[in-house]
């Protein structure tokens, strides 16, 4: 009984999410929604100092240190064990290309990748789809809800808010890998977020230390970007810009 919690808990957020999300595909999102500025504002000085006095310093240790064929090894693995939830939400999404993509290039990896520390799936043109709970949630039709910003997991919306926690039962790892092994999945996701920060440090501090106001910054690059995610515009010159940062946030 104690293994089928974690399916229930998943099954019934997934049913909870459906009559929430309501009927046909809204519009992408435009403007700013955020109501709760005020606490946003104070949960993104939180983030900033935990950035500043632990994160920013440790992974720029552990670029410094770890070669980076290593830090490039631990990133392709942390996506490889990501692979199986974005499979998940394809399906949910009905996007069935994107599914077999992610389902080729998962079996390629684990077979020819060395659990997928190597990424020959690349080289073949399988490139991952990535996709989240957030995405599943717009398909069905949720609105994108007000801006918010998670302690320790920074720029967010209320719908990805919600998938967020809901991706972190959709990954069928969670359930076929035992102990200890199932513990690589945080693991190799924690390691690899320090390889993005150092990878992409110069992006990060420029919108968290060189801006006349990181909140508003990072409010604009995250929306602008999740919105393109998710089928709006954005100016072309932008993207590169978003890309970088949102790399590092993972949306």
């Amino acid at each position: 009984m104690t293994q089928l919690k974690p399916r229930f808990t998943a099954l019934a957020a997934i049913s909870v999410a459906v009559v929430l999300s309501g009927c046909g595909t809204p519009q992408v999102a435009q403007g700013i929604n955020d109501p709760y500025e005020a606490s946003n504002r104070k949960i993104h000085a939180f983030n900033l100092s935990v950035d500043k006095a632990v994160l920013r310093p440790t992974a720029n240790g552990y670029g410094g240190a770890i070669p980076k064929p290593v830090r490039q090894g631990v990133t392709n693995f942390a996506g490889h064990l990501d692979l199986p939830g974005s499979f998940v939400n394809d399906v949910l999404q009905a996007n069935i290309d994107d599914a077999a993509v992610n389902f080729l290039r998962f079996m390629v990896n684990s077979t020819f990748g060395i659990a997928g520390l190597l990424d020959p799936a690349t080289d073949m043109g399988l490139l991952a789809r990535d996709s989240d709970f957030g995405e599943t949630l717009h398909v069905w039709g949720a609105g994108e809800g007000p801006y918010v910003e998670l302690p320790l997991m920074g720029p967010s919306t209320q719908r990805d808010a919600v998938g967020k926690v809901v991706d972190v039962f959709t990954n069928p790892l969670k359930y076929v890998l035992q102990t200890p092994e199932r513990y690589a999945l945080p693991v190799a996701g924690a390691v690899s977020t320090l390889g993005d920060r150092a990878k992409f440090g110069d992006t990060i501090d420029s919108v968290l230390y060189d801006s006349a106001d990181s909140y508003a910054q990072a409010r604009l690059l995250y929306l602008e970007r999740r919105r393109f995610q998710l089928g709006g515009a954005v100016a072309e010159d932008a993207v590169d810009v978003y890309d970088d940062y949102e790399d590092f946030y993972g949306q």
